[in-house]
C-alpha cells in the first residue's frame, strides 16, 4: 500500500504549539513572527497557535513535552538561537535539545519541529531570522504542519497486512 502526504502546508485545522527561548529575543522574536505567517499564509487561524514563552533554549524541551502532550495540539515548533562562544556550551545544549525533541516526538507521536538556530555569530543568526537567509521561523512551522498532516494520515490508515 502507498499513500502520499502533499508537501504543501495546509493548516486548516491544525493546532500547534510555538515555544520561543526568550534568550536571544531580538532574533528569536522575528523567528517567531514567522512562525506565525507561515502558519496564517497556510490557513491556519492564528487563534489555534498556543505561544509559550522559554527562558531560553534548553527549557524549550519541557514546555514541548508539555505541549505535544495535550490531545487538543497537532504538532509543536521549538524556536530558540544558541550561539558559540569561547567554550564548547554550544554544542552540548544544541545536542540536549535536538535529542530532547527527537525524544518527545517518539513518546507523542506528534511531531516537534525544531527552530532552534546554531550558529557561530548573532550576524549569521539575524540573516537566518528574516534576512538574507530567509526565515527559519517559518521553515520549522511548514515542517511542523506538513508533518502533522503525514502523522494524521498514518493513523487514519486500515490495519491489516496485504496477503
Amino acid at each position: 500500500m502507498h499513500t502520499s502526504v502533499p508537501l504543501t502546508a495546509n493548516a486548516k485545522g491544525l493546532r500547534i504549539g510555538v515555544a520561543t527561548s526568550h534568550y536571544h529575543h531580538e532574533v528569536t522574536a522575528r523567528l517567531q513572527d514567522g512562525a506565525r505567517a507561515a502558519f496564517t499564509a497556510a490557513g491556519g487561524l492564528e487563534d489555534n497557535l498556543v505561544l509559550v514563552d522559554a527562558p531560553g533554549s534548553f527549557e524549550l524541551i519541557a514546555i514541548a513535552h508539555a505541549l505535544a502532550s495535550r490531545s487538543d495540539i497537532d504538532a509543536v515548533v521549538g524556536i530558540g538561537l544558541v550561539l558559540a562562544g569561547e567554550t564548547t556550551h554550544d554544542r552540548y545544549l544544541c545536542e540536549g535539545v535536538a535529542h530532547g525533541f527527537a525524544a518527545i516526538t517518539a513518546q507523542t507521536g506528534k511531531p516537534v519541529a525544531f527552530g532552534v538556530l546554531t550558529c557561530q555569530t548573532i550576524e549569521q543568526a539575524s540573516a537566518r531570522a528574516g534576512g538574507a537567509k530567509g526565515n527559519k521561523g517559518s521553515e520549522a512551522m511548514l515542517a511542523a504542519i506538513i508533518a502533522a498532516h503525514a502523522v494524521k494520515r498514518v493513523m487514519q490508515l486500515p490495519l491489516g497486512r496485504p496477503a
